[in-house]
């Protein structure tokens, strides 16, 4: 039986999806399957002629990828961009629409953040759901969207299934996004609700999460519409 040969990171669809002259960002999710907390997502632009090697041969889709590693990629991703923004989508947005339609709204966001002055204090980088820019304020023509959706988007957009895995743009994304979703769930909801063990189960349906809301009930941080599934079984049960 053959092994299936992985096709490395290429920067193949920034140059060929759109006219020569495009600026293009990746952009990508993290954060759709869990039960709990905000949906985040991370544009970048690389410069796809003059990125150092080194790093980019380090790159991969997030998921393939242990936890200390998108950590030191994190890292690595900031200093190498030419612009980078990751955003977000709160549970009120998640359960007043869908989570596919926040999750790509995430996206937009990121991709606004690009080119916001970079001077904007947190405090109005908060308002617009935006939780970190760095690199330059620069303004893509098009995008690169992980996934089959490319709705919406207000510039040229491509979607690539497995784009993670695929091109450099978007699996440095998905690292940044990743990377700040982990973050949020040990840093904040960890915090300040300590009894649902969110830094070990990152907001995932695991048993011991499904334990805890049991016995506690529903925080202000799930997603309600996620459980309804569950409520029904168990009153079937």
């Amino acid at each position: 039986m053959k092994t299936k040969v992985k096709e490395p990171l290429t920067f193949e669809y920034e140059k060929t999806a759109f006219p020569k002259t495009y600026i293009v960002c990746g952009t990508d999710e993290a954060g759709r399957g869990p039960l709990a907390g905000r949906v985040y997502a991370a544009a970048v632009i690389l410069d796809t002629e003059n990125t150092d090697p080194i790093f980019l041969s380090k790159l991969d889709d997030s998921k393939k990828l242990t936890e200390k590693k998108r950590d030191e990629l994190e890292i690595l991703v900031k200093q190498n961009a030419l612009s980078y923004c990751v955003a977000y989508s709160t549970v009120e947005e998640i359960e007043n629409t869908d989570i596919l339609s926040a999750s790509l709204h995430a996206m937009r966001k990121a991709i606004d953040g690009l080119y916001v002055d970079r001077v904007t204090s947190n405090e109005v980088l908060s308002q617009m759901d935006i939780e970190e820019i760095g690199g330059q304020e620069i303004k893509p023509d098009a995008v690169l969207v992980d996934g089959n959706q490319q709705r919406d988007f207000q510039l040229a957009a491509k979607a690539i299934v497995g784009g993670d895995g695929k091109s450099f743009s978007i699996a440095a994304a998905s690292i940044l996004a990743k990377v700040a979703r982990d973050r949020y769930c040990y840093e904040v909801l960890d915090a300040k609700y300590p009894e649902y063990n969110f830094a070990k189960h990152k907001g995932y349906g695991t048993k011991a999460h499904y334990e805890a809301v049991d016995k506690h009930g529903l925080c202000p941080e799930h997603r309600r519409s996620f459980f309804k599934k569950y409520y029904d079984s168990r009153q079937k049960a």
